[in-house]
């Protein structure tokens, strides 16, 4: 919203009843509160049209990573800010991104779809929800006794948030950091990385802080996983500006 103001545009939220005293709401010029979620998103069109917008940034989460959802804005006529519907098909489902990404020569962690892999993975290992993010249908699994519990419970998860119950097994690294690297791609085939962020303070697997440049980030790391996020970026023919 600053940024936008600060390009002499006005800025519209959404809102649920719940979040009607958020920060966000009042940081916006108007406000349009929703029916009933921000999963849906004929009412988030029918809000921006509403609103007199011209384009929908999908922010974070709920329907940031729906492909669907990209595709309903185009069609209403309006501009959507932020990746193809087809990336976000091939890297909003992380078992076609892990895939993508094993083809592009970037090093991922073993993981696999199939629940009888557990022990060939190795214990810890992370029951993840193959759509969505903010942490929402995952869970760390010590031993075999509690694989199948803690599957049910990931995958009500994810279908509740995401529609989708699909999950996948990956080793668990107890002692990490989270790192990412921003990218950024045009229309006309240019991406380039604008560094990395520390996302490694967290709450229930969900992103708190993020800190740029990264603390135990040097030069030579920096260089190498810019590189495996543009091999990647390539591959896919990233848009996202």
């Amino acid at each position: 919203f600053r940024t936008a103001r600060a390009m002499g545009m006005r800025t519209v939220a959404v809102f649920v009843t719940a979040d009607a005293d958020a920060p966000f709401v009042h940081e916006a010029d108007a406000a349009v509160r929703l029916p009933d979620s921000y999963m849906n998103g004929d009412a988030v069109i029918a809000a921006a049209k509403l609103a007199g917008a011209d384009a929908i940034h999908p922010g974070y989460g709920f329907l940031s990573e729906n492909a669907g959802f990209a595709r309903a804005v185009t069609a209403s006529g309006l501009t959507w800010i932020g990746p193809s519907p087809e990336v976000i098909e091939s890297m909003g489902d992380k078992i076609a991104a892990k895939r993508m990404a094993v083809d592009a020569g970037v090093a991922t962690l073993p993981s696999s779809e199939d629940p009888s892999a557990d022990t060939e993975i190795g214990y810890p290992l992370l029951v993840k929800a193959s759509a969505g993010g903010g942490g929402k249908g995952m869970r760390i699994v010590q031993r075999a006794d509690d694989l199948a519990e803690s599957m049910a419970a990931a995958q009500r998860e994810a279908l509740s948030g995401f529609g989708d119950d699909r999950v996948f097994l990956e080793r668990y690294v107890a002692r990490s950091r989270h790192v990412e690297i921003q990218i950024l791609g045009d229309g006309h085939g240019n991406i380039v990385h604008l560094g990395e962020r520390e996302c490694s303070i967290q709450r229930r697997h969900q992103k708190i802080i993020e800190e740029s440049p990264s603390p135990i980030v040097d030069p030579a790391m920096r260089a190498a996983m810019g590189d495996a996020a543009l091999a990647l970026a390539q591959a896919m023919r990233y848009q996202s500006a």
